[in-house]
C-alpha cells in the first residue's frame, strides 16, 4: 500500500540529512562546517483510521494524514466523501 492520504494527497517528500561538525561561533568557534550529506525521506503521518458514515449506514476506513483529520472534524466525513468521489476516488 503507498503510503498516501487519500484525502489530501500527501506523499513522502524527498530531503537532505547533514552531518555537522565544529564549535558554533557564538560558542567562540569557527563556525559549524557540514561534513556529509545524506538523501533522507520525509515520511507523511499517516493513520488507518474508521468514520461511521451516516448517509449510507455504514462505516468506511480511510488512510488519512493528521491534517486530513483535522480537516473532516471540520467540515465533516459527507462533505469529504463527496468532494472524494467528485474526484473519481473509489470508497
Amino acid at each position: 500500500m503507498s503510503k498516501v492520504c487519500q484525502v489530501t494527497g500527501k506523499k513522502p517528500k524527498k530531503g537532505n540529512s547533514y552531518s555537522i561538525r565544529g564549535i558554533a561561533k557564538k560558542k567562540k568557534g569557527i563556525g559549524l562546517k557540514i561534513t556529509g550529506v545524506k538523501r533522507r525521506r520525509f515520511q507523511p503521518n499517516l493513520v488507518k483510521k474508521r468514520f461511521w458514515f451516516p448517509d449510507e449506514n455504514r462505516f468506511i476506513t480511510l488512510r488519512l494524514s493528521m491534517h486530513a483529520m483535522r480537516l473532516i472534524d471540520r467540515v465533516g466525513i459527507s462533505k469529504v466523501v463527496r468532494d472524494m468521489r467528485a474526484n473519481g476516488q473509489k470508497i
